[in-house]
């Protein structure tokens, strides 16, 4: 481990020197590439230093212990080195998870895909809340969040949303979201009080910019409609062909947006859903090639496991995966997710460090 952090030492130095360079200053664009390498390896850098403060701070107090001959200061040294001891381990473990390999879909933005499972109209309730609650966390980070396509049913029930949240880090963060959410709650039309159980699927993508970041798409592979865009939206929404569907004839993938006025911005929009979906497909098949010795417990694939139940009655959200339970269920409704994303991330990451001593 201190053989790759000094490596990192190193190569942050040579980048600092790298930017005041007059080349890079004349680059915009490398200048924008060594900042983000310098911002990604900061943290692992002051880490490192804290750490070896410590260390020192600790050697120091050792050598004064062995010359000091009054009693009393001999004491206060104790207390001090024994709390440096408890101090650096836990250093070194914040090291080891700075030191794992960093998702390199992270700081994207994320796209997200609801649907209404089972349990006709209370499935598509329980979508609408699950959109609010991902909408809510967005506005806690003022993140952006756009809505791509959205089919709405009943009295406020939602049959699938798709929607982008653009922020950075939004995929660190939401990625654990990917599988089946079920709820468990008396609906408002059960008159007896009994309790249902109704479950909605959550698909968390990266968002995808770039086509060569996946491979070249033929534009023969594509197939494009137009049609008049239905619902809410006023007038001109429902006189203009500016809804747009397109299906990936390869693999059978059908996205579509209309949610904009401009067939160009919806024909955009839903682009960048199916870019997102095809690159899914690919780190699926790559997951599938590595988890195939190993499987992780908490991960971003497999939608069809049931990953989390909202029991209302109770007032509790357990996530299965981590057996972790909020209790704060009205705040979390209200897009206080923070607890369960921390707890979710830390067991990734220990599931990790204990694969890498494999």
């Amino acid at each position: 481990m201190f053989a790759k952090l000094e490596e990192v030492i190193k190569k942050h130095d040579e980048l600092l020197s790298d930017l005041g360079s007059p080349e890079v200053l004349a680059d915009p664009k490398k200048m924008m590439e060594l900042n983000k390498s310098l911002n990604d390896m900061t943290p692992i850098v002051e880490k490192y230093k804290e750490y070896k403060r410590y260390q020192e701070d600790l050697e120091f107090i050792k050598e004064n212990i062995r010359a000091e001959k009054d009693h009393d200061m001999r004491e206060m040294m104790n207390e001090e080195m024994k709390e440096l001891e408890e101090i650096i381990p836990n250093v070194e473990d914040e090291l080891k998870i700075l030191l794992l390999p960093k998702d390199p879909n992270d700081d994207r933005n994320v796209i997200i895909e609801i649907r209404g499972g089972a349990g006709g109209d209370e499935a598509a309730l329980f979508a609408s809340d699950l959109f609010r609650m991902y909408t809510r966390f967005a506005e806690r980070h003022k993140w952006k969040v756009d809505v791509i396509e959205r089919q709405e049913v009943g009295a406020g029930g939602t049959k699938e949303v798709v929607f982008s949240i653009n922020g950075q880090g939004a995929y660190s963060r939401l990625k654990f979201e990917s599988g089946v959410h079920r709820v468990q709650r008396v609906p408002e039309t059960e008159s007896s009080g009994r309790i249902h159980t109704s479950t909605a699927t959550v698909a968390v993508l990266p968002e995808i910019d770039e086509v060569q970041q996946i491979h070249s798409i033929n534009p023969s592979e594509l197939k494009i409609d137009t049609y008049r865009a239905g619902g809410a939206g006023g007038q001109h929404v429902n006189m203009t062909d500016s809804a747009v569907r397109i299906t990936h004839l390869p693999t059978g993938i059908v996205v579509q947006c209309q949610d904009e006025r401009s067939q160009l911005k919806n024909r955009e929009k839903a682009m960048k859903h199916l870019l997102s979906k095809l690159y899914e497909m690919e780190l699926e098949a790559q997951r599938s090639a590595v988890e195939s010795e190993r499987r992780l417990q908490v991960g971003t694939g497999d939608r069809s496991e049931k990953i989390r139940t909202y029991n209302y009655p109770q007032g509790r959200i357990t996530d299965h995966r981590i057996k972790y339970t909020v209790h704060q269920l009205d705040a979390f409704m209200d897009g206080d997710l923070e607890d369960m994303i921390d707890a979710l991330t830390t067991f990734y990451q220990a599931e990790m460090l204990a694969n890498s001593g494999e």
